[in-house]
């Protein structure tokens, strides 16, 4: 049972996570983080992964004892200062594997195939004056994917069935039926195709930078469902203006939800706004293990998806 009043949820949520929230607990809500917190004794705190948790803020809660981000990824949250104060976290893996997969294999299909280009070009009544480009077909290519985690193994599998090779590259091997590289630089030289799904650490900051891009070439393409901070941004649009390599796929980007101007102009990238788990069924997945999450902290249980911070 979690106390009435307990939870401050900060930021904004969906109405459809709204509603799974308020069918099960009775938090305080603190949508604006520029305005006063609102009075009460706050042991907990629900979050949604794309909104930034500031240390001011959890140094107004003496009695905070517990985080519970609704997403995987937990780059938002400041985990020395959990660590030091011995603050609990849970994220939500798992519940939101089949919805972000299901992006990335639409927006590899919609980049390599100009879906997006193809229905303007109908739309337009461009067709009657000609014929559509000739695209790029996915069968015979290698696709690499770095980050072998949960996602990344969900994505190989839905993979497999169009015919492609499949590579990785990651801290270490994992045991799956794909080639392994050491570094993302060589997976990137060895792949038509190249998946980020990684999570957001300072080892992965800018991790594909002008380097890795040049490895992939000009019939490279990119794809990003992981964070903004994976990639080195300037050094993408140079590649994408000057045909370094010849496409990307973006779900995220450095700065949200204002992303660099240069990639609006562009006809070779496909941009989604960060919708990679946004399905009515996947946001009620991930707020439920959320507050699953909050029962277990609350009744004295292990947290069933703790951030090892």
């Amino acid at each position: 049972m979690i106390p009435v009043n307990s939870v401050l949820q900060v930021g904004q949520f969906p109405e459809v996570m709204q509603t799974a929230i308020d069918q099960r607990i009775t938090p305080v809500r603190y949508p604006d983080l520029s305005s006063n917190i609102p009075p009460g004794s706050y042991e907990s705190i629900l979050i949604r992964s794309n909104t930034q948790l500031p240390v001011e803020l959890l140094e107004k809660l003496p009695l905070l004892k517990m985080v519970a981000t609704c997403g995987v990824g937990y780059d938002n949250l400041p985990l020395d200062y959990l660590k030091a104060k011995g603050i609990k976290a849970s994220n939500t893996p798992g519940v939101l594997n089949d919805a972000v997969c299901e992006l990335a294999v639409g927006m590899l299909f919609g980049l390599l195939r100009r879906i997006p280009q193809a229905h303007e070009f109908v739309k337009s009544a461009a067709w009657s004056k000609g014929l559509f480009t000739v695209t790029t077909t996915l069968a015979g290519k290698c696709v690499g994917i770095a980050g072998m985690g949960r996602i990344g193994q969900d994505l190989a599998k839905r993979l497999e069935a169009f015919k492609v090779k499949i590579a990785y590259t990651g801290p270490s091997r994992k045991e799956v039926p794909y080639e392994y590289f050491p570094d993302i630089r060589s997976l990137a030289k060895a792949s038509d195709v190249l998946f980020l799904a990684c999570p957001a650490t300072p080892e992965t900051e800018k991790m594909v930078n002008a380097e890795v891009l040049s490895a992939l070439d000009s019939k490279g393409y990119l794809i990003n469902i992981a964070r903004g901070s994976v990639v080195d941004e300037a050094a993408l649009l140079v590649a994408l203006q000057q045909n370094i390599i010849a496409g990307a796929a973006l779900d995220v980007f450095e700065n949200e939800p204002n992303p660099n101007i240069g990639f609006l102009n562009l006809d070779n990238v496909l941009l989604t706004p960060h919708i990679g788990s946004a399905t009515s069924e996947t946001r009620q997945l991930m707020t439920n293990l959320a507050i699953d999450n909050l029962e277990a902290f609350y009744n004295k249980k292990s947290l069933l998806t703790e951030v090892k911070n």
